[in-house]
């Protein structure tokens, strides 16, 4: 008797392979089902809309203009002056997927950042919109004494405590509407100042502060802490909002975004409308940077968003904080040229330059 099988094992063989890959192709697909469905611990961040804060944008279902200047002549303009923005997609309450996380992951316009990076824990998505909310108000106030300043006319500014962080160095000492009067022994009226000088005051000592409250004068001391998320800085935990007397009434209205980045364009909207003579001509620009007071810009996030974003929407020319060089290093949407500022005024000449077809600053 032989010991071998007369069957020939190789139909049995076959029928065990496809099985076996049938069954690998369904766990795939149930694996691709359960990331799809399953949250990610990321949020994504990409480019947003695109605003020009010499046109007009939606408010209740009526156009209006973006920047009104009310009771004032208004001289035209032929350019696009875009405010950027960025998309966050998720929050603690509502994660990505797992497949949206990883499509990002390989999208050049396009960042993953943990969550509890981009929402630091004990602070709640609702009072992280009331922030974005009050700097983006702030932001106005100071895009418009920086274009008054610019172009000479003055105005008076002050300091209010819009409300002092539950659990923050200032509660129980800063009440809600009080004005910060002086800093450190300094004078403040703008937003900017009053940063930098608890930035340089540290947190190894309190901070001497002189408020106007129920019509008297007050000394108080807070000593700061570091702030939570990507870029600590020394903060007293209030928010505070400028209030400026300026000899005309300025209307600026940009729907839901948030956040002090668009202050630089908002300014430069401002000087366009207020200047008989174009400063942009019919260039297409688009940019972001906070602006303080005396026309200084600083550094925003989310500028890689945002070149890509200006891309999109046809701008030719981006304006960046000269301190957000580093961070579009390597990025270069075809047919938009980056150019670093430092000041208004200095993004005022560069447009000039564009205009007449001069060299203009880069990024080093």
């Amino acid at each position: 008797m032989s010991i071998f099988s007369e069957q020939d094992p190789r139909p049995l063989l076959r029928e065990g392979s496809r099985r076996a890959g049938w069954a690998l192709l369904a766990g795939t697909f149930v694996i691709a089902i359960v990331l799809t469905l399953l949250p990610a611990p990321y949020v994504i961040d990409r480019p947003g809309p695109t605003y020009d804060t010499l046109g007009v944008v939606s408010v209740d279902d009526e156009e209006v203009p973006l920047i009104r200047l009310v009771d004032q002549p208004e001289y035209p303009e032929r350019a696009q002056l875009r405010v950027t923005t960025v998309t966050r997609v998720g929050n603690p309450n509502a994660l990505p997927s797992w497949v949206e996380v990883v499509q990002a992951w390989f999208a050049p316009e396009r960042s993953v950042t943990p969550v509890d990076e981009a929402f630091p824990p004990g602070i709640s998505v609702e009072d992280n919109r009331e922030a974005a909310r009050i700097d983006m108000e702030n932001s106005q106030q100071e895009a418009i004494a920086a274009a008054l300043s610019h172009l000479d006319i003055d105005f008076e500014s002050s300091l209010e405590v819009a409300q002092a962080v539950q659990g923050g160095p200032s509660e129980g000492v800063l009440q809600e509407g009080d004005l910060i009067v002086r800093a450190a022994g300094q004078r403040v009226g703008d937003v900017t100042a009053l940063r930098e000088l608890i930035s340089d005051n540290g947190v190894q000592s309190p901070i001497s502060l002189e408020v106007l409250r129920s019509g008297e004068i007050r000394s108080v001391e807070v000593i700061p802490r570091m702030s939570e998320g990507q870029a600590p800085i020394p903060v007293i935990g209030v928010l505070v909002a400028g209030r400026y007397d300026f000899p005309l009434q300025v209307d600026i209205e940009l729907g839901s975004v948030g956040g002090p980045s668009a202050g630089l364009l908002f300014a430069l909207g401002l000087v366009e409308k207020l200047t008989q003579e174009q400063i942009a001509g019919s260039l297409r620009v688009a940019g972001s940077g906070t602006i303080a007071a005396n026309g200084d810009v600083g550094p925003v996030g989310g500028i890689r968003h945002k070149v890509f974003g200006a891309a999109d929407a046809g701008a030719e020319w981006f304006l960046v904080p000269r301190e957000n060089c580093g961070d579009v290093a390597g990025v270069s949407p075809e047919g938009v040229t980056v150019i670093p500022v430092d000041t208004l005024s200095d993004a005022v000449d560069a447009l000039e330059l564009a205009m007449s077809d001069q060299e203009l600053p880069r990024c080093d």
